[in-house]
């Protein structure tokens, strides 16, 4: 049975004909079954059917008004999404463009007018602020570091490796302006207000790959409280134009994204290779790079 087709239970075809007769107006359900026939063979036939091969009547011809209360009532959630498109597709096209000589409009800037006026007023504030920034950037590298040296799970370690090779990529490919109004610091991260890519935040994507690995290990608490400051910082860097919005949610998709494709990675390596007697039996590369200190006897999740 192929698992990627929902199979229905098929009425017993009969071998009379019904009509109905709907102001003076006869349909045969034989003629019915006539036209699904045909339209089943377009589409088998043309141009539209041959893109993959399938056979059979399409999917749309089975639907009822039962399968339409059945989703509205149990995938709330894509009802939601198919109207979001439509809504932006809507805002999209009708949208005026931002001309070339002025500043990409921003609503993540627009939101925090109030404390960029405060900041910009006291640069002090702004000095403190940036330190703390840095500082919690440091504990984010000290934990993901610590999961690899130390508890000898590198998936967080792999994932942000890769987070932070596509974001040079990326922020050297498109070098974005920097936003006006931009309230720069010396102990900022990066420290000594040097040049750093915009595209996308790696503050916060680093953030959200130690937060992932927080929530599978358990430490919901520690989780928690990254995320408190996480919005914190994305609060920060609109507050000082330090990134774009779209910088930051993208960094948070980036997390996401590349935490999976670490954890692919792992697994797609330890059915590769197999284990030997007195090696990691966890890392199936026979190295010493993932083994618990120790002689590697112990067991410690890769993931």
């Amino acid at each position: 049975m192929d698992g990627d087709t929902l199979h229905h239970r098929s009425p017993t075809h009969a071998t009379t004909t019904t009509t109905f007769d709907l102001d003076n107006t006869t349909f045969s359900s034989t003629s019915l079954n006539k036209t699904k026939k045909n339209v089943s063979l377009w589409l088998q036939h043309s141009g539209i059917g041959g893109f993959w091969s399938w056979t059979g009547d399409p999917l749309f011809m089975k639907w009822t008004m039962d399968d339409v209360r059945v989703v509205l009532r149990h995938h709330p959630v894509l009802c939601l999404l198919v109207i979001l498109v439509l809504f932006f597709m809507g805002v999209e096209y009708t949208l005026k463009m931002v001309p070339s000589t002025s500043p990409p409009f921003d609503i993540g800037f627009v939101a925090t007018v109030g404390l960029h006026r405060v900041l910009a007023a006291s640069p002090a504030l702004n000095t403190v602020l940036a330190g703390l920034n840095t500082v919690f950037v440091a504990m984010q590298t000290v934990y993901i570091l610590g999961t690899w040296v130390v508890e000898g799970r590198p998936r967080a370690t792999i994932a942000t490796l890769l987070m932070f090779t596509f974001r040079g990529i990326l922020g050297y490919s498109t070098q974005l302006p920097l936003p006006q109004g931009y309230l720069g610091s010396g102990v900022d991260f990066p420290v000594g207000n040097v040049s750093f890519f915009l595209f996308y935040s790696g503050h916060v994507a680093a953030s959200v790959i130690a937060s992932l690995d927080m929530r599978r290990m358990q430490r919901l608490k520690l989780a928690y409280l990254f995320d408190i400051f996480n919005l914190l910082q994305v609060a920060r860097l609109l507050s000082t134009r330090g990134h774009y919005t779209i910088d930051l949610v993208v960094g948070v998709g980036a997390a996401i994204l590349f935490d999976s494709i670490a954890e692919t990675y792992i697994q797609q390596t330890n059915k590769t290779l197999l284990p030997q007697e007195g090696t990691n039996i966890n890392c199936h590369c026979h190295c010493k790079t993932f083994s618990k200190v120790g002689n590697g006897t112990q067991s410690v999740s890769l993931i």
